[in-house]
């Protein structure tokens, strides 16, 4: 057995596993920290379960949740920066009033780059961009993180929050699509004579497939 190992599961004998787990995440940099918790630890869709709206409504097919989740990362990171930025400005009574103009502006700003440049997703869309603004995940993350952290680390949430989230997004839309038209992104994939699930594109779909998800996921990610 390698020393490293042989060192650490001493360690583990002596004082437990998750104290151990504790002093390795005390041990990184805070940034890495945080950005390692929002892809998983604290994952928007199966951990939190925010931002639901676009989990349901957007995931029937993977582009448009790729899309979705490309343009929540954009929100996030921007005003992650403009957040930590003006955290040592930010007056108590006013300060979810500054999260939530800023939020706006670049979700107006986003939403005017997909109407410009995708303007076919962004009918597609149709009003879940706009509705980032009250998305919960980034206005949380600007009171938990941005507003308290210096700008590396809370850049590095952001990011790791939105990519957590696009994961999410991308799971469901993977499975939702395999199953209701057997493509992905347009392109089928499927064996030839799978019959397909057209209960996968109705709401229903997405509620099935997101609550066997979330049972997995405490099932097998359960605290001890």
């Amino acid at each position: 057995m390698p020393a490293r190992r042989r060192r650490y599961r001493i360690k583990c004998e002596l004082i437990g596993r998750d104290e151990v787990e504790e002093i390795k995440q005390l041990e990184r940099p805070e940034s890495l920290v945080h950005f390692l918790r929002g892809l998983w630890a604290e994952n928007a869709v199966f951990r939190q379960m925010l931002g639901m709206c676009p989990v349901l409504a957007v995931t029937g097919q993977l582009q448009p949740a790729l899309t979705m989740g490309a343009a929540t990362t954009f929100v996030l990171l921007c005003s992650a920066l403009v957040v930590s930025l003006m955290r040592n400005l930010l007056v108590g009574h006013l300060r979810i009033l500054m999260f939530t103009l800023t939020i706006a502006t670049f979700v107006t700003i986003a939403d005017l780059l997909l109407q410009a440049y995708l303007p076919e997703m962004s009918v597609k869309l149709g009003p879940y961009v706009p509705l980032i603004i009250v998305n919960c995940l980034i206005i949380g993350r600007a009171e938990a993180c941005s507003s308290r952290k210096g700008i590396f680390t809370s850049v590095a949430d952001a990011l790791g929050m939105g990519l957590g989230f696009t994961f999410g997004l991308c799971v469901l839309a993977t499975i939702r699509e395999l199953m209701a038209d057997g493509a992905l992104f347009g392109v089928a994939v499927m064996p030839a004579g799978f019959v397909n699930w057209n209960v996968m594109k109705l709401p229903a779909g997405a509620f099935i497939t997101l609550g066997i998800l979330l049972g997995l996921t405490n099932h097998f990610f359960k605290k001890a």
